[in-house]
């Protein structure tokens, strides 16, 4: 069946696949939070899991370079991958729209049963705005890049604003901000939610014009990419660096909760861009044994990010209790997991032409079983 075989390996664009391997490792520096300390810790670093100056310096760490940053590019890299494939699949002459719409429709099952096992998924996210970035695809890359920005600029006015319905009691931030929990207010929950969606929707919008603009793919010269990282991190990091300033300086008052986020947010684009651009240069680097680890990891992105669950459930839910580490313990968790994926993507993809999941998932798109065995 020609319009489902897998292209070939030397189609493949290896950039993506090295900027989707980091996203992959990265996000589990966020989510591992998650997986291992209370709610409220992914928030705000004083709630739990921050005991010794060690672990201020990993969580001050994640918060500038990691928390977002990582989400904007896996966000970034799943819009690129709905090109590509919608593109190919034209080329192939299939009803490439209904194909993936159904694949998406697909992608939001896998979601909500990944949903079941942990409450932070991503990929349902992904799903339902999957429709919106395909109405939009084919919009110039300047439309898309302001439509992008918007997205994120409205979440951190919407930070903002929602601060302002916060009671100086805290009352209403729940164990989004407070160890002991409680529930979230409505203004609050709202928020979240809202906030989750218009950074993955604005992420993905910018990757589909990085795509159209021949970024993302590595091919621009090396002075492009030193260029992005350049003014990426002059203006992405003072921003980020503000924003946990100003919570530290505040004492994490739940004054400063919600809106703290909003230079972090606003950071996200140019940082994301600067790690673009990181990425791409070490890509266009004579290949190395660990180029080709991180591509794989990359190619496997939807096993991997699924595998981080369940290694992170198991290890810091079943066998630990949650909350027994701190966040030093949770990083000494995170980089055993970067080897154990850095070690059997490779392997794996030597034996076979998919990682299981993406195999699952393309079978199931193309409602025929695909050759896996290379």
């Amino acid at each position: 069946m020609t319009s489902s075989q897998p292209h070939a390996g030397s189609d493949r664009i290896t950039n993506l696949d090295t900027v989707r391997g980091v996203a992959t490792l990265g996000i589990l520096v966020m989510n591992a939070i998650s997986f291992g300390l209370i709610d409220a810790a992914y928030f705000n670093l004083d709630a739990a899991g921050s005991r010794s100056w060690l672990d201020w310096i990993i969580g001050g760490l994640g918060e500038v370079f990691i928390d977002q940053k990582t989400m904007a590019l896996f966000s970034l890299l799943f819009g690129v991958g709905m090109v590509v494939f919608i593109e190919r699949a034209e080329a192939k002459g299939v009803a490439a729209l209904r194909l993936s719409l159904w694949r998406n429709l697909l992608l939001l099952g896998i979601g909500l049963a990944h949903a079941l096992v942990w409450d932070g998924d991503v990929l349902t996210v992904y799903a339902i705005c999957a429709p919106i970035v395909l109405l939009l695809r084919r919009r110039n890359p300047v439309t898309l890049l302001g439509l992008g920005t918007a997205a994120l600029l409205s979440s951190a006015v919407a930070a903002v604003m929602t601060q302002t319905a916060v009671p100086a009691t805290g009352e209403g931030l729940g164990s989004f901000w407070y160890a002991d929990g409680g529930a979230i207010g409505d203004a609050v929950g709202l928020f979240l939610i809202s906030d989750f969606f218009l950074r993955a929707l604005g992420m993905m919008l910018i990757g589909v014009a990085l795509y159209r603009l021949d970024v993302v793919q590595g091919t621009r010269p090396p002075a492009f990419y030193r260029s992005m990282v350049r003014w990426g991190l002059a203006i992405g990091l003072p921003l980020t660096m503000a924003g946990l300033a100003w919570q530290v300086a505040e004492g994490f008052s739940p004054n400063v909760s919600v809106a703290g986020l909003a230079p972090n947010t606003l950071a996200t684009i140019p940082m994301a861009l600067a790690y673009v651009g990181l990425i791409s240069l070490w890509n266009q680097r004579t290949t190395t044994a660990l180029h080709v680890r991180v591509r794989a990891v990359g190619r496997m992105a939807l096993t991997n990010y699924l595998a981080q669950t369940v290694l992170g459930i198991v290890a810091l839910r079943v066998v630990l209790e949650r909350g027994d580490l701190t966040r030093s313990g949770i990083a000494a968790f995170v980089l055993g997991a970067w080897v154990l994926q850095l070690l059997w993507s490779k392997p794996w993809l030597e034996r076979f032409r998919f990682g299981p999941i993406e195999w699952l998932w393309r079978s199931a798109t193309y409602r025929t079983w695909q050759p896996l065995r290379r």
